[in-house]
């Protein structure tokens, strides 16, 4: 039983999430909101529950959240940054950072408007 318990350990530790780029968009609307992140499906998870709990930062995205409701976004994973082949790099944030510029320019040329960052 403790060997099983170590190895699910094991096995956990070397999991390593998908990191990437996601989007928030009003569906059929052309505002959005790009975040990126190490570990995308728990930021994402965050998101929706600080969002549902009214208290996200950004204060222009809640407050579509609260007029439209939960149903009427969608969260799509843009891109994923594939890992590393340096098992000792932990810290992918200023790729990210590149990717998140990357994107703000692809979207602006499709014509997409942000939500304000926080002032």
């Amino acid at each position: 039983m403790k060997e099983r318990r170590k190895e699910l350990i094991a096995q956990y530790n070397q999991m390593k999430p998908d990191m990437g780029i996601y989007r928030i968009r009003l569906k059929g609307g052309s505002k959005c909101f790009l975040e990126t992140s190490q570990n995308l499906k728990g930021k994402i998870n965050s998101t929706k529950f600080k969002l549902n709990a009214g208290n996200y930062p950004n204060q222009e995205l809640q407050q579509d959240w609260n007029q439209h409701g939960p149903d009427q976004f969608e969260f799509e994973v843009l891109e994923l940054l594939p890992y590393s082949k340096d098992e000792t790099k932990t810290d992918y944030s200023e790729e990210l950072e590149i990717m998140k510029h990357l994107w703000e320019e692809k979207l602006l040329a499709q014509q997409f408007e942000f939500y304000k960052k926080k002032v």
